[in-house]
Parts: structure tokens; sequence; C-alpha cells
């Protein structure tokens, strides 16, 4: 059904959110009976600057009145807020309790609701999103012809094989909806998309109902005051996946399990689960994926899928962290109804992720790199572990390159350190991403979180000249061997500076480039 001013009316109506339509400076719970207000939207807008004629305007977040001056003359059709702005505008207005939830409501209307086309996937947790995500999409391509649509916080893809660097884990309702628009009419089949705590907390996926959604693990993270104020509010806006999808895929190991199967539960919920075991644990298990460490072999690993023994496996993408990214993305899979014994569950092997695990060497003086996104304790934590359990045995000077986002997620600064500072011989810290907190500012703070007095720490805020720095150190010492953990920024091509994205190298190109110069 087209988007008309009497059906957005509606629609905000049915779901409890419509306060009263302004129209021609009368105040009513209804639109007239007036057959321009049948007329559809030409487009839907959260951005000013792009109205055009015919278009409908949602006014969210920080604005201001004066945003409007000028609308109607550009063809202004309607506007969308939680204020009356009938006295800068001619425009009919419809007021609402809460925009963000009213732009979700109304932009999946727009796009004729794209969702019901598509198998629709959310995948959320502290850590393993991007790579699951990834994983995901490998299965459903190879089940499907190649027709399965990806948003992540690294790339976006449409089509099943063309990816596009994104902005957001989650993207903004209007720009998601539009997107799974363009997927659907691509003939997509599934979508699997990474769901961040703050598409809850702000309303990014309000109305959307998940075929499949996806608990991955939980620890604190996000905890500041402008995104969650405590690790409760945190979780809270997680578990929301869960009473808004058809199916709940679970880490069995997850903290806080019992919890989130009350949620599912009390929603009346299917829960699929799925658990990784050492090879000598002996845990007899019904969970309907079981990864078990091979034992012979830390990177190989055996699947049992309910009855059906998967066989052994082995990523492109080391670590035990995406072993469980792996028994995720098989039970995400088997739950869309992919067959246990099916090939597909073969592509996991041949994924890579841009910027994640990317391990790199320079065998001549016995320095290896590690590119990766881990951006807080547990991340850092499961990282190292890696580290020990591969290059242990050398007891190897680790350098760990690290920054903190700015003007957020203020506990990273010091659980990243105290993740790291017992395990490792130096820390370099350096920018990262901010919005107007300045580099030097971050790394002053994290570096007072340094308390190990065995453990070199220093400041070097230019991103590049801190890596170039701890490489060439590294490369200089060929009689012990060096590893050089770089996180936080992956393979992105920017760098955000007091609100501008600059562009960067990229962590992985550095790396890459350094290792591979003459020695000096």
């Amino acid at each position: 059904m087209p988007l008309t001013l009497r059906t957005a009316a509606r629609l905000l109506s049915d779901h409890g959110l419509l306060r009263e339509v302004i129209h021609d400076d009368r105040w009513m719970m209804q639109v007239p009976d007036d057959p321009a207000d049948d007329v559809p939207f030409s487009a839907i807008t959260y951005d000013t600057r792009t109205v055009g004629g015919g278009s409908l305007l949602v006014c969210k977040g920080r604005f201001r009145p004066e945003y409007l001056d000028g609308l109607d003359g550009r063809g202004l059709a309607a506007y969308v807020a939680d204020t009356d702005y009938s006295a800068v505008v001619d425009a009919p207005g419809l007021i609402v309790d809460d925009p963000r939830k009213a732009l979700s409501l109304l932009s999946a209307e727009f796009y004729d609701r794209p969702q019901d086309e598509l198998t629709v996937i959310g995948i959320t947790g502290t850590k393993g999103k991007t790579t699951t995500a990834y994983l995901t999409q490998a299965i459903l391509n190879a089940h499907s012809g190649g027709r399965c649509a990806l948003f992540s916080s690294v790339d976006n893809c449409l089509d099943g094989h063309t990816y596009e660097e994104s902005d957001l884990t989650t993207p903004e309702s209007l720009d998601a909806f539009r997107m799974m628009r363009q997927a659907a009419d691509n003939g997509m089949r599934y979508l699997v998309m990474e769901v961040s705590s703050q598409a809850y907390k702000v309303h990014r996926v309000h109305g959307l109902t998940f075929d499949i959604g996806a608990f991955l693990n939980i620890s604190p993270d996000h905890i500041s005051p402008i995104e969650h104020p405590t690790f409760e509010d945190y979780l809270h806006c997680k578990r929301q996946l869960i009473t808004n999808s058809k199916t709940l895929v679970v880490n069995a190991d997850c903290d806080h399990m019992q919890l989130l199967r009350q949620d599912a539960a009390h929603a009346g919920i299917p829960v699929v689960d799925f658990s990784v075991h050492g090879p000598d644990d002996g845990r007899k298990t019904a969970h309907a994926i079981t990864a078990t460490a091979d034992g012979s072999d830390p990177d190989d690993f055996r699947v049992i899928i309910r009855d059906h023994d998967a066989g052994t496996f082995r990523l492109r993408l080391p670590g035990d962290c995406n072993i469980a990214n792996a028994a995720a993305a098989m039970a995400i899979a088997t739950a869309a109804g992919v067959p246990a014994d099916s090939p597909a569950l073969r592509a996991v092997e041949t994924v890579t992720v841009p910027g994640r695990m990317e391990v790199l060497a320079d065998p001549d003086t016995r320095t290896w790199a590690i590119v990766d996104y881990a951006h807080n304790f547990a991340s850092v934590a499961a990282l190292l572990d890696f580290v020990d359990s591969r290059y242990g045995a050398d007891r190897p000077f680790i350098t760990l390159v690290t920054g903190a986002a700015g003007n957020k997620a203020i506990d990273r600064r010091r659980e990243i350190v105290e993740a790291a500072q017992h395990r490792i011989g130096r820390f370099v810290f350096t920018a990262e991403d901010t919005d107007t907190e300045p580099y030097e500012d971050i790394c002053n703070d994290m570096m007072r979180h340094v308390t190990d007095p065995d453990v070199d720490a220093r400041i070097v805020v230019d991103r590049v000249t801190a890596l170039t720095e701890a490489i060439r150190d590294a490369r200089s010492n060929p009689e012990r061997r060096d590893m050089v953990l770089v996180i936080g920024k992956g393979h992105e091509r920017w760098i955000k500076d007091r609100n501008r994205h600059m562009p960067y190298e990229g962590d992985d190109k550095v790396v890459s480039r350094l290792l591979s110069e003459p020695l000096e």
C-alpha cells in the first residue's frame, strides 16, 4: 500500500505513537477527508537537505526549527515530529511520541515491507558479530546460489557478491529498509545483519521481526554517558533481539543464559543452541550444534549437528573464538533450513574477514603481526589467549598498538589495559576514532591505567608513526621472536577526527607494507 498522509497517520495510530495531526491549523486525531492526503509521498527522509517535492520529513534527534526554513517552497508534503512546527511550515504535521520509532515503521511501509520478501537474520553479542555474519552469509550463499545479503560493521552486500564499506554496525532504519528493498529487488532470499545494542537503544530496528535472532555472548561494553549508563541497560538492549525474533539461536555457555532462556520462553520462541568443547572436557550434551576441538591440531574441530556427524573443519580464520563463531553460523544456517548434511556448510572454511585476525609475518627477522578489531576486555583477552596457544612456546615479546574511541565507551580504556598489561612487553597508545575528545587525552587516560612496572608504555599519537616504530623495533631484534598486535581499526580506510572521516591507509595495509620493506 502506498505511503500517504492518511496511511501514515493510520500506521502510527495503530502502533500507539500518534498524538495528533496538525493540518490547516486544525488539530485532530485523523486526517480529514481530502483527496490531496491520499497522494503517495515521493520520498521519505530525515535530512532536510534532501527534501524535494512530495517528501515526508522525519524530524529526529537534535532537530532545530530553523532547519525547516524554506522547505514549503521546496515542496515538503508533511513532517513527523514530537514537536509542533506549524509556526515554521505550512505542511501538515504528524505529532508522535517518538520520531525514531516512527521513522522505522514509516520506512518499512514506504519501501513496501521488503523484510517480508527475505529471511532476515539478526546477530548480536559483545564479540564475534561480524565474523559470524560473514560465516553465515557464506553458508547461505553456497546453499542458495549467491542470494544472501549482508549488513555488517565492515561491509554491506546487497547482491551476494559486491561489498561496500559500511558506516554503522546497524544502519539507520531508513537506510536499512532502503537497502533491504534493493536486496529483495536483486533477488536475494536471505539477509544477515549485525544488530548492535545501540540499534535497540535508538530504535533503528523498531518494528522489525527477525526470522532468526542469534545471541552469541555478553560481557560489559559500551558503558558511557552517551551509550549505556550501566551493564544492565546494555544487556537489556541486547535482549530485545530475543522477543523480536521467531527463533533464537544462542550460545549454550553464554553468561546470563537463564535470563535469555526465560525471555524466549516468555515470548514462546523456540531455542536452538550451540556449544564449543575442548577435546578432553568429556561433556555429553544435547545441544543442536556441537563443535569439539580436534586435539591433534588446534585449528581443527569436529561438528555434530543434532545426531549427524558433519565431519572435521578447518577455518582460514585462526583462534578458538572463531570456532565458536563457525558453530554459531552453522546453527543459524540449519535453523534457516540448510540441511545438516549440506556441503554448503563447508563454505565456512573459505571465509576471511577484512581486518580480523589477519596474521602477517617477516620470517627473516622472526617478526609476526596480527591485525584485528579487538576493542574491549573480552576480545583483547581472546586475542592474547590465541597468541599464547599458538606462539607461547617461543616466549614472544608482545607489543600491543591500541587506542580507544573518543567521547564514548570510556570503560574500554581501562579494560584494554587490564586485559593486556600482565601479558605483554609494551603498549603503544595511539589515535583511533574520536568525535571531539582530543587523541592525546584518550591516550593519556589509557596510560593512567598502566600499573604493571614491568611493562613499557608510550604514546605515539600519529597512528602510522606508531605502527612504523613498533614494527621497526620488532624487526631490529632478530634474536628474539616479536609479536606486534595492532587492534581497533583493521582494514578501515578512514580515521575519525573531530567528527570528520579522514583518509587512512588501513592497519592491514600499513603493517603489510612495513613488514615487506628492506631493513636499513
